[in-house]
């Protein structure tokens, strides 16, 4: 049965703060506190849906004013808030920059809410203003300059980043046995296929647009077996090695789904909608052991997929890597 794509346990994760970081099974676990780097995804996901309840806004506008407490006055954020509400680190260009401003981009094109719109893209703008030494943070911060600029393509600021985020990922090269930038496949590996997509699309770059096709067409092929996902673990995999194939994280299937759904739209292609089918399944127990990765009873996803079944945790991240990937599926119905 696919699971509905609800915001149930999302919801038990946030309190009038933020949203909490982990759980031991699905209770919070409060003393580990909130990330930017998962409110900022929250944001992404409460502002793309089509249609959202006054319960779904609510997290919006929560994941929105943290966003706007994590940032200073330059544009970078902090990244950890303790349940005390002190920041426990100093402002940066990390990965969660990359995601706040992903979330924000998300916010200011979607949101059904003027307030929600007009505040992310004062919080996005500022924050667009730098630019990330680290990869993964300029591919996340350049799928929120996408979303502003399918809503509003004459925004310079987002024009500027998203171009350069595309080219922080670099040239995958044109080899069938390795078509990637880097050596090593990490974490999120789908995101710089999407936001090379994005921007040929969005920067009218046919060339581009093919040499990110290249790049999904490759990882998604490569992290199939017997017809399902079977995804790249959370130790990574460098070119010329055995694939280690546990623990596989929920992060990576719906960053592969993100990324499918920005294909299949680029391109018109119904094909890669096998890839959101497949990303679904995994959640279902189409995976390397055959089960679910999420408790019905509750909404949350696990953690991850082990050699002995599933971490029962429902932290936020699986959580919404798990509604991420049911509301692109809910748009192929």
């Amino acid at each position: 049965m696919t699971p509905a794509a609800g915001f149930a346990h999302l919801a038990r994760l946030t309190d009038d703060t933020g949203l909490f970081e982990h759980a031991r099974h699905a209770t919070v676990r409060r003393e580990h506190g909130y990330c930017t780097d998962d409110v900022g995804r929250g944001l992404v996901i409460a502002c793309r849906e089509p249609d959202p309840s006054a319960a779904v806004l609510r997290l919006a506008d929560c994941y929105l004013t943290f966003l706007a407490h994590a940032q200073n006055r330059s544009g970078a954020f902090h990244n950890r808030l303790s349940h005390a509400r002190a920041w426990t680190d100093e402002p940066g260009l990390g990965d969660w920059w990359g995601r706040a401003l992903w979330g924000l981009g998300t916010a200011a094109a979607r949101s059904p809410a003027p307030w929600i719109r007009d505040e992310a893209l004062v919080i996005f703008t500022l924050g667009a203003s730098h630019r990330s030494p680290a990869p993964h943070a300029m591919a996340f911060a350049g799928l929120g300059a996408a979303e502003v600029l399918r809503g509003d393509p004459d925004n310079p600021a987002a024009a500027s980043l998203l171009a350069d985020a595309a080219t922080a990922v670099g040239d995958a090269g044109d080899g069938a046995d390795w078509p990637w930038p880097w050596p090593r496949l990490t974490y999120a590996n789908a995101a710089f296929a999407e936001v090379v997509i994005a921007a040929g699309e969005l920067l009218g770059e046919a060339g581009t647009v093919a040499a990110g096709l290249r790049m999904l067409t490759w990882l998604c092929d490569v992290q199939v077996t017997d017809g399902h996902f079977s995804v790249v673990p959370a130790s990574g995999w460098q070119r010329g090695t055995v694939r280690a194939r546990y623990d596989q994280q929920p992060i990576e299937v719906a960053a592969l789904a993100d990324a499918c759904a920005t294909a299949a739209a680029a391109t018109a292609d119904p094909r890669w909608n096998r890839g959101i089918r497949r990303a679904v399944a995994w959640f279902e127990g189409g995976n390397d052991i055959g089960v679910p990765m999420w408790d019905p009873a509750t909404g949350g996803g696990y953690d991850g997929l082990t050699p002995h079944g599933p971490n029962l945790n429902q932290g936020a991240e699986s959580t919404l890597a798990l509604v991420s990937t049911l509301q692109h599926h809910r748009s192929l119905s």
